[in-house]
């Protein structure tokens, strides 16, 4: 064989390879469907961290001590906010809103450095927690490199100068002056924004992100940003949003639970669960309705928003809460929300399909609003409810109905005679069972269990006491009363 001939060869085998790898890598990618999800996602619950504010020293070396004890209260996945430089130009308040990204390629250097970040992710991955970063797409900080590198970025006024985000209702601004709003017409952006969150899953190694005002980005984005994702590996989304779009096409898998947020908010304040009946300031800001009347809203309600969210979603599930960053700074505390309630809530939040979320600061009953664009540590206090939800998350664990979308059990109402103020109800799945009544009012209530299917033995996972659950058994309840049941 001659010089070219073998030269030939070669060629043709380089060629041959390359396209047997092609259609390698392509019959890959279409053994899995959107969201490709990883598969400790099933029965996972969620806890957010407030890094600026969770330690005096507010950096990611002080928070790694609390990792053992987040582990023991049953924490899975640690959805960290914003973790990148804060915007100097423009700022509001003295450290800025942690939503006004810097560089999307570097970290915050008042929590440390890069390293410093990658230790804190190689410990809770050792401890076998995961760990989602908030990540802002709808715009950047005024001094982001952005800025001056790719200005045709973003969006822009009749003159041509870049804008802050504006109402598209109205033409106005929002108020938010600290940040530029960025132009999803500009393809060049978008594969610039898709390369920036490959960056944190390929170099850095994290499980996913929430994404801030994920309704607020175009959806095709997001088909196009998550099939770049998914094709390098299983990644946790999270959507700050409640539009079924985002779910039932497999971008994200799970969104919040606005809508039941707010309704148990307000079943609440029909109890007369507020800590007052004046009006609130909650950050300068008056709380309208906190002063008048509430809308009458009951148990019976939460069934028709079930309904409601079951003929709108297809596929995915919520992130259920009591409390969350924005609810914490701007609404006030599940105490001020929720009163005597706010734990008959949490059970309500944790046993529902969906995942249940604690805020930074739940867990030791945090009756503080922290500060959104300054220092202000959070007065942590024995952690008094987190052997609470320890019990919680450990019976999520093991028992099969609580698991979290189509893998946990369908919610069945159990009537009790008297649905508006008591709220029961059983899931199961594969044999596992767990019975919930909650009395979701200030006041001693009485019921009686109908139906059937939650005929049993059960253990009260509060005190261990086991009984046996039975038709026409008849509840007494105190004020705000729950009782968790499981057959495991």
């Amino acid at each position: 064989m001659n010089k070219n001939l073998k030269l030939l060869s070669l060629l043709l085998i380089i060629l041959l390879t390359g396209a047997c790898n092609g259609a390698k890598q392509s019959q890959d990618q279409s053994t899995w469907e959107k969201p490709r999800v990883p598969e400790w996602h099933k029965n996972a619950t969620i806890y957010e961290v407030n890094m600026r504010q969770y330690t005096p020293e507010g950096t990611f070396n002080a928070f790694m001590a609390h990792l053992p004890r987040l582990k023991e209260m049953g924490v899975d996945i640690l959805w960290l906010m914003p973790i990148h430089p804060v915007s100097k130009k423009n700022r509001k308040g003295e450290l800025g809103s942690p939503y006004a990204v810097g560089d999307y390629y570097k970290v915050n250097p008042r929590f440390g450095t890069m390293d410093d970040f990658k230790t804190m992710l190689d410990s809770i991955h050792a401890l076998g927690m995961h760990c989602i970063i908030d990540w802002v797409p709808n715009h950047t900080g005024w001094d982001n490199p952005w800025i001056t590198e790719h200005p045709d970025w973003y969006t822009k006024d009749s003159l041509g100068n870049i804008t802050d985000p504006i109402d598209y209702n109205t033409g106005k601004s929002w108020g938010w002056t600290d940040v530029a709003d960025l132009n999803y017409d500009n393809p060049d952006m978008r594969i610039g924004m898709i390369d920036a969150m490959k960056f944190w899953i390929t170099d850095i190694g994290i499980d996913g992100f929430r994404v801030d005002v994920a309704h607020g980005v175009p959806v095709d984005f997001w088909e196009q940003c998550t099939d770049s994702l998914y094709a390098i590996e299983p990644v946790f989304m999270l959507a700050e949003a409640e539009v079924p779009e985002l779910l039932n096409d497999g971008s994200f898998v799970m969104d919040y639970a606005w809508e039941m947020h707010h309704l148990l908010n307000d079943i609440a304040r029909y109890q007369g669960a507020n800590r007052s009946d004046a009006a609130k300031l909650v950050q300068g800001n008056l709380v309208e309705g906190s002063a008048q009347k509430a809308e009458k809203k009951t148990a019976i309600d939460i069934d028709s928003l079930l309904a409601k969210k079951a003929r709108q979603y297809h596929k995915g599930y919520h992130m259920q809460f009591t409390s969350n960053h924005d609810e914490n700074a701007w609404a006030g505390t599940e105490f001020e929300r929720m009163g005597n309630g706010h734990l008959a809530f949490a059970v309500l939040t944790a046993t529902f399909n969906g995942m249940p979320l604690v805020y930074t600061g739940q867990e030791s009953a945090m009756d503080k609003q922290l500060a959104f664009f300054s220092k202000d540590t959070v007065p942590w206090d024995h952690y008094k409810y987190a052997g609470f939800y320890k019990k919680l998350f450990d019976l999520k664990h093991r028992n099969q109905a609580l698991w979290n979308g189509k893998t946990g059990g369908k919610l069945v109402k159990i009537p009790t005679g008297n649905d508006e103020n008591i709220y029961a109800f059983i899931r199961e799945k594969n044999g596992d069972k767990v019975v919930v009544i909650i009395n979701l009012s200030s006041k001693p209530q009485k019921g009686t269990l109908q139906g059937n299917g939650f005929e049993g033995t059960y253990t009260d996972i509060f005190n261990n006491i086991s009984l046996s659950l039975s038709e026409d058994m008849k509840l007494d309840l105190k004020p705000w009363d729950y009782l968790v049941y499981s057959n495991n």
